[in-house]
């Protein structure tokens, strides 16, 4: 494969990370079918890695991509004599690909003309069970891989793939309409559409795979859709702390890579560079969950622990205690065994390292192959000492899927425990050595 084949394929990864939804959503539009729509959308891939080699990357290859998806589905429907009215429609939309459609001025309060959310209100439709509609959105939306989803949603990649295909099917044979569902619809959908709102922020929060930690664009389109959603439905408090959440955790985007590139951890990190615009739009969400006679839910707990880091003047300045009553709470809304890691983690900061690790510990049934539970594992064994032990564990966490970046991370903490050991038993020696 010469240079120029590998910048081409490259460029058609990134694009259709970064425009995959849209030109599915769109594509669904305009021919009503949701399966059809991504098979056209990854026939239009194929074709840019035939031809963006020779012919050049275009300037605007989501338009690209997508003129080309809706010329097949045009000769599509030719071959199956169903073209009727819809050519027209799809000729005009293919002349006007270039153009980038701006966010639609919203003049009906109960319409929202956002196609990347309807596709997500389709994926989402109750007719679907909670992890089919989680993977296929995650896979259209987020532009995911099976194997990428089987990590966050700790399934296998054979589940993943029945899941999604079964979905694709279902939809189809329920005739599920490509649009926001009315008011009256709309709570069945709406702790999935959360849900999946926030597994795409946390895609770019902290990248599932490859070489880059964090995909702010991928983050930026999550907050955007939950905007979008708040303008739906405004009195549910949900949706505000959602918007906390992600704002509060979006500020510390610029402060939470190295000049290298690799992610730093919270006590790494410097809190000037915080972005305070993000964090004061979070607080005003906050505010207005908070204002709800319901109560603060998960959405809303997870965002009070979020503001308890954004807040804090320093990494030892964090008011633990509050964060692990709130954990206590989560836990028993949500008693996940990821909620569950992370509030061993806030354990740890009040009660010690040493009975925190009992509790990560009782956790390696469920959550063995997850590469948090290892890097927090040796992180425990840092502090109480066990320096052999935990770069073992930090090693063994590198080894485990995920990003590229943190393992890195992983491996260099191994190398630094492994010499400041060796150091120190040299030093040993020349101690003894002296008479």
């Amino acid at each position: 494969m010469t240079d120029v084949d590998v910048h081409a394929r490259r460029a058609v990864e990134a694009v259709w990370r970064a425009e995959s939804a849209r030109i599915v959503a769109a594509l669904t539009r305009h021919t009503g079918d949701f399966a059809w729509a991504e098979d056209l959308a990854q026939d239009a891939l194929v074709e840019a890695v035939a031809k963006w080699p020779a012919d050049g990357i275009p300037d605007n290859p989501g338009a690209w991509l997508l003129s080309v998806a809706k010329r097949r589905a045009i000769d599509g429907w030719r071959r199956r004599e169903r073209l009727t009215q819809r050519e027209p429609l799809l000729a005009v939309d293919v002349r006007d690909a270039e153009r980038v459609d701006s966010v639609p001025e919203l003049a009906d309060p109960d319409r929202i003309d956002d196609d990347v959310l309807r596709l997500v209100f389709v994926a989402c439709h109750p007719v679907l069970s909670a992890q089919a509609r989680l993977a296929l959105t995650l896979r259209t939306v987020a532009g995911l891989t099976t194997d990428q989803i089987a990590r966050v949603l700790l399934m296998t990649v054979p589940t993943v793939q029945q899941r999604i295909v079964r979905a694709k099917r279902t939809l189809a044979d329920a005739g599920v309409p490509f649009e926001v569902p009315d008011r009256a619809e709309r709570p069945a959908r709406l702790a999935s559409v959360l849900q999946v709102i926030y597994l795409l922020f946390t895609e770019g929060y902290a990248a599932a795979e490859g070489d880059r930690p964090v995909r702010p664009e991928v983050a930026r389109e999550a907050v955007r859709l939950a905007r979008q959603l708040h303008a739906l439905a405004p009195d549910e408090p949900e949706v505000d702390a959602l918007i906390a959440l992600m704002e509060f955790q979006s500020s510390r985007f610029t402060a939470r890579i190295d000049r290298d590139g690799l992610p730093l951890t919270l006590g790494e990190q410097d809190r000037r560079r915080w972005d305070r615009s993000a964090i004061a739009r979070g607080r005003e969400a906050m505010r207005r969950a908070d204002a709800s006679p319901r109560g603060l839910g998960y959405y809303g707990l997870q965002a009070s622990i979020a503001e308890c880091h954004a807040i804090a003047p320093s990494f030892d300045e964090t008011d633990w205690d509050r964060i692990l009553r709130l954990y206590d709470a989560l836990v028993m809304l949500a008693p996940t065994a990821v909620v569950r890691l992370n509030r061993a983690v806030a354990f740890s900061m009040v009660e010690g390292p040493e009975a925190a690790l009992h509790m990560v510990d009782a956790l390696e049934p469920e959550l063995g192959d997850f590469r948090p539970l290892r890097a927090v594992r040796a992180e425990l064994l840092e502090r109480m000492g066990r320096s052999d032990a935990a770069a073992a564990d930090f090693l063994a966490a590198a080894a485990l899927p995920g990003n590229d970046a943190e393992a890195t991370v992983l491996r260099r903490r191994a190398a630094a425990l492994r010499t400041d050991a060796e150091q120190g038993a040299a030093g040993s020696e020349v101690d003894r050595a002296v008479p």
